[in-house]
């Protein structure tokens, strides 16, 4: 492009601020619909992360339902979801700061349903008939034992709740489930040392007419080596689930006590239940469904006719599909794509015309200063190849110097069982937009590539992972889109733990930032909270009978082996991983004279929500690799205390 400065990458000066990405974004997440209105969360960094709860109709369009102080926010699991249901104009919703259940009614200040705070609700469901909330509960009353999670009944008609128990003796509860008759309860249960998308349990149940007791409980399918998602009961009273068993998350229903698949495809119609409420499917009417599935990255919104065997694409320009619902002749999603955010969208069945409600930021950025991300493909380990999505530099305004090469930032999701996708993310344009190149790697473990290629880190965290991510890197360096001496990674939680093993362990990358990363995987199985406390069984091994192997893969015991800089943020009141990991390495790093920097953040839990938070970790981690690649960042920032920083010259 004509007219363009000539800057060197990194120090270009891009429209897309920290300032500009916490004072316009939103999260929006657990979409429901109901009577026609539909519902949604939205996280807001500028009220320090609060859950607001929204609802829009087609006669008053958007309104705020909760009240100022409260926070739509579960903490069972610790990551929550499932935070609130809707039934007639009646909100029930579990508030952070108390975990109590609360009902709200129109134009009428919240009540409490519940009273103990030792209680944590989520995942709740009306039987408006019966008078009851159906919900799981984990019981967090025994100090210093793991807590207790039941499925639970709630009498709608108290103010002094803690639920009569329907089921227990699992280690975890999900997804109860109501026939169109109201005789039978669905639900999913699983037990240490498997996490959901390990193996679960579908049981179904008789209710007896309080509603407070079950009978002729029966697993129906499911197991150690079969993840079962989302049950849902059909408009005439089958069960419908989807299941992995044959690799790939499919349809399957249950029939006459016969288990049959809906429709085969090597295609993903689930994800991995890290947070309640997921939903990928709902039923348009009894003879057909709206789905959503994921092939190679890419999400798709599809009706499926189960008379006639058809699966047939409903066109639409989003990528990314989540949270899917349908009513009255409308599917609701939240939306994105790599041109546009995440949205809540509620599209016409009938015309397939399509409406944003609500979008989790209203500004807008000029295309030429965003980077268009491509999937690629890559040789790794073993003969086998893996995958990420690759952002080039992008800015209308700057051109580098003749012969330069930009520095990599390659991205380490969380989970590990997660993915990344190609929704926009200013948070990424941030990093392209000022002469980054960044990968973000779906190493061997990520969902949406099938069981098989999820299971590759079983036993294996902190290798395959990591290799996937040097690997990457060095693709990318070999095909001359990167300079080979200015390769950075970073990540958060889990993706702080590769980050770790990736600058201890290999000699690949010249700096490193660790958000709440674990550094002490021993520390992790001994300290962690009850939904991951075996989470390392399957990917290391059982604790403490393979302790050795906890050992050789925590970076803490190997940093004499980093010779990199490192930049390391935490929250002060993380649970999942606790600040003394991210204080150890610091300390240990110091000690051996290489340059670090610690940024530690009051209030802040696992995951930053507040925007100042947000805004100074972007800028600190910006700031530290000027200072290690030796740029000029165009931003005016705060400086970031960095401990044996060599003197300039």
């Amino acid at each position: 492009m004509t007219g363009q400065k000539i800057a060197p990458y990194g120090s270009w000066k891009s429209p897309i601020t920290s300032d500009l990405i916490v004072a316009g974004s939103i999260g929006l997440s657990q979409l429901k619909m109901n009577c026609g209105a539909v519902y949604w969360t939205e996280g807001r960094p500028s009220e320090n992360g609060r859950n607001a709860l929204v609802k829009w109709t087609p006669e008053n369009g958007l309104e705020e339902l909760s009240a100022a102080g409260f926070n739509v926010r579960s903490r069972v699991h610790e990551y929550g979801g499932g935070a609130y249901t809707v039934h007639d104009d009646a909100v029930y919703f579990t508030n952070f700061i108390d975990q109590r259940i609360y009902v709200q009614y129109p134009y009428s200040e919240p009540e409490p349903l519940t009273t103990s705070e030792s209680l944590r609700f989520a995942d709740g469901l009306v039987d408006a008939r019966r008078g009851r909330l159906f919900c799981i509960r984990e019981d967090h009353a025994a100090p210093g034992q793991e807590p207790v999670n039941s499925l639970v009944s709630l009498n709608l008609d108290s103010q002094n709740e803690t639920g009569e128990v329907l089921a227990t003796g699992h280690n975890f509860y999900a997804s109860p489930r109501l026939s169109p008759n109201g005789r039978q309860l669905a639900w999913l249960s699983w037990n240490h040392p498997n996490m959901p998308w390990d193996g679960t349990e579908l049981w179904v149940a008789d209710l007896d007419e309080t509603g407070a007791s079950l009978s002729n409980l029966r697993c129906v399918a499911g197991g150690p080596e079969e993840s079962i998602f989302q049950p849902e009961w059909s408009p005439t009273g089958e069960l419908f689930f989807v299941s992995d068993r044959t690799n790939w998350w499919n349809l399957y229903r249950w029939r006459d006590g016969v288990i049959q698949p809906v429709y085969p495809m090597e295609a993903e119609f689930g994800l991995p239940q890290w947070v309640f409420g997921i939903s990928t499917y709902a039923f348009e009417q009894a003879g057909s469904l709206i789905c959503t599935y994921t092939q190679n990255g890419r999400w798709v919104l599809a009706r499926l006719n189960m008379e006639l065997g058809t699966l047939t694409p409903i066109e639409t320009p989003y990528s990314a599909i989540y949270d899917l619902h349908v009513d009255n002749g409308y599917v609701c999603f939240i939306g994105g794509s790599a041109t546009r955010p995440n949205a809540v969208v509620r599209l016409n069945l009938q015309t397939n015309e399509a409406q944003v409600l609500r979008q989790s930021t209203e500004l807008t950025v000029d295309p030429a200063y965003l980077s268009v991300p491509e999937p690629v493909e890559f040789p790794t380990e073993n003969g086998l190849t893996a995958h990420a999505i690759y952002y080039p530099p992008a800015n209308r305004d700057f051109a580098a110097p003749e012969g330069e090469l930009p520095p990599l930032l390659v991205l380490s999701h969380g989970g590990p069982t997660s993915a990344t996708d190609t929704t926009l993310s200013l948070s990424k344009q941030y990093w392209t937009s000022r002469g980054f190149a960044v990968l973000d790697v779906n190493y061997g473990g990520s969902t949406g590539y099938g069981r098989a290629y999820r299971q590759r880190l079983n036993g294996q965290w902190g290798i395959v992972d990591v290799q996937d991510c040097v690997n990457g890197a060095s693709y990318l360096v070999q095909q001359g889109l990167a300079d080979g001496r200015r390769l950075a990674i970073r990540g958060g939680s889990a993706g702080g733990y590769t980050t770790l093993c990736a600058l201890t362990f290999y000699d690949t990358f010249s700096a490193g930032a660790s958000h709440f990363g674990v550094s002490d995987l021993e520390a992790l199985a001994k300290e962690t909270h009850k939904f991951e406390s075996r989470y390392l069984d399957s990917m290391i091994g059982p604790y403490p009978e393979t302790k050795q192997t906890y050992i050789e893969r925590s970076p803490i015991h190997f940093t004499d082996r980093i010779n990199c800089p490192l930049i390391l943020f935490q929250g002060l009141e993380d649970k999942v991983v606790p600040p003394n990991q991210a204080e150890t390495m610091f300390e240990a790093v110091k000690a051996k004279g290489i340059p670090v920097a610690y940024v530690a953040f009051p209030g802040e839990q696992h995951g930053f929500r507040s925007a100042e938070n947000i805004k100074r970790t972007l800028d600190a981690e910006l700031y530290f690799y000027g200072q290690i690649f030796g740029f000029e960042p165009a931003d005016p920032i705060k400086p970031v205390e960095i401990e044996n920083l060599p003197a300039p010259g």
